[in-house]
């Protein structure tokens, strides 16, 4: 079980022997070493006044990986005077929430200190696994504090989600991590001892590969300085070839059903929708790029070119369809450049949501007004009994009329004269418009 027990900051930085990785060497040993997140520890924010205070609520800090919610709640817990336990969603279940349940009842009976549960990926426990909290925080035996990277409206149950605060930590910029690797050189328990130099550009380097992770910033620099080590035939100087093996590929952030997964479809859509192509490009190639699946992102443009151009411009359902099944035909990575094409088309396309607007108005009659018959005249009559009934009297036959069509009403009485369409002037719908004006008035010649 991965389980730590930090009662204070003092036995936490013992904890970190000289083998542990330098990421966690370099964890802040007090609130004012922070680096980032200044709009929960400025003067006057919510996580500074709570340190003031000594009162620490059940939280939920909601960040993307390495920009120090382990080490804010390990701050939080000592300022606060509380025992501390460690745990991660991964591997812990049940029965070890129980064991920390008597253990933080022991805690209080001895030493009359609060115990501070923080669990890492609190996410990744199931609902039952997240009900087995519940009565404990209530009660006070546990102040939580969990860490997710995923959204806690969607991954963290309504009853857990009421009895915390969520704070949204930041990805760290590229100065805060420049300045977190300045002073894991300097520092004797970072990497000082070994009296590196650095050539010029090399950190800013390391800090634009980590894309806001102090860990991932901190262990490259650790890699690139152990290179050194290995490789030393004079000088230690940390170069650019150096960082460059150290560095290697870097593994895009995205999780195919996570929150990443639903921002990234979302800007996609987006930026077609406002007549972007450079943006949606981008976008579409952050998803291809980390692995997403070509044919979700085609189905979607599908949608896009009904949703959001309709017949503005109809041949955009076909293209959609055409690159779809170009994706399907040859795969990966030739099909990148269809979805490329795609988009672009797409993008530049005259918009109209028209068509949209016009099925969610049906919709919402359909499922809210009564649901009358069709009328008798536009029922076929196949049998003698039907067209005594009446089925197929008075329809007019659209062909036989002058201009093709008849004044006939088509809706059911109660919806009579509802317009559901309504054109817009993009596109081809300007030539839609048009022809429907010839059109009433070819009705209203023929009611006269």
């Amino acid at each position: 079980m991965n389980r730590s027990l930090f009662p204070g900051i003092g036995s936490m930085a013992e904890e970190q022997g000289p083998q542990a990785p330098l990421a966690d060497r370099m964890r802040p040993l007090a609130l004012d070493q922070v680096v980032g997140q200044e709009h929960l520890l400025g003067p006057g924010r919510i996580l500074r006044e709570i340190a003031a205070s000594g009162e620490i609520p059940s939280l939920l800090l909601w960040g993307p990986p390495g920009v120090g919610k382990t080490t804010l709640a390990h701050l939080m817990a000592h300022k606060g005077n509380c025992h501390f336990i460690a745990i991660s969603a991964v591997l812990a279940g049940v029965k070890e929430v129980k064991r920390i349940v008597q253990e933080a009842r022991t805690e209080w009976r001895l030493r009359q200190r609060r115990t501070v549960l923080f669990v890492d990926e609190i996410h990744r426990f199931n609902k039952a696994q997240q009900d087995a909290f519940l009565p404990h925080v209530e009660n006070g035996t546990l102040i939580l504090v969990g860490a997710t990277t995923e959204n806690p409206s969607f991954e963290v149950i309504p009853p857990l989600l009421s009895r915390s605060r969520v704070l949204v930590l930041e990805a760290l910029e590229e100065s805060h991590l420049l300045t977190l690797m300045l002073r894991a050189l300097q520092e004797e328990r970072g990497l000082g001892r070994w009296k590196l130099r650095v050539e010029e550009g090399c950190l800013e380097t390391i800090a634009g590969f980590a894309d806001g992770d102090a860990r991932i910033a901190l262990n490259s620099l650790e890699l690139a300085a152990q290179l050194v080590r290995r490789s030393q035939t004079g000088d230690a100087v940390i170069t650019r070839n150096i960082v460059r093996e150290a560095l290697q590929t870097r593994t895009l952030r995205y999780d195919k059903s996570g929150e990443e997964h639903y921002n990234l479809i979302s800007a996609l859509h987006k930026s077609l929708r406002n007549s972007d192509p450079d943006a949606s490009l981008y976008w579409m190639g952050r998803m291809l790029e980390a692995g997403e699946d070509p044919l979700y992102i085609a189905r979607r443009m599908v949608r896009f070119a009904s949703e959001d151009i309709g017949v503005a411009d109809p041949d955009a359902l076909g293209r959609a369809i055409d690159a779809m099944q170009a994706v399907r035909f040859i795969g990966l990575p030739e099909g990148k450049l269809a979805l490329a094409q795609l988009a672009v088309y797409l993008a530049q396309a005259p918009k109209s949501n028209r068509i949209y607007a016009a099925y969610s108005r049906v919709e919402k009659d359909v499922k809210s007004t009564r649901n009358q018959p069709v009328p008798l005249h536009l029922r076929n009559a196949p049998t003698s009994l039907m067209k005594e009934l009446g089925y197929g009297r008075n329809y007019r036959y659209a062909h036989s009329e002058p201009d093709r069509v008849a004044d006939m009403d088509c809706l059911p009485s109660n919806l009579a004269g509802r317009r559901y369409y309504e054109p817009s002037a993009e596109g081809f719908e300007r030539e839609i418009q048009d022809r429907l004006d010839f059109l009433k008035q070819v009705k209203k010649r023929s009611r006269k």
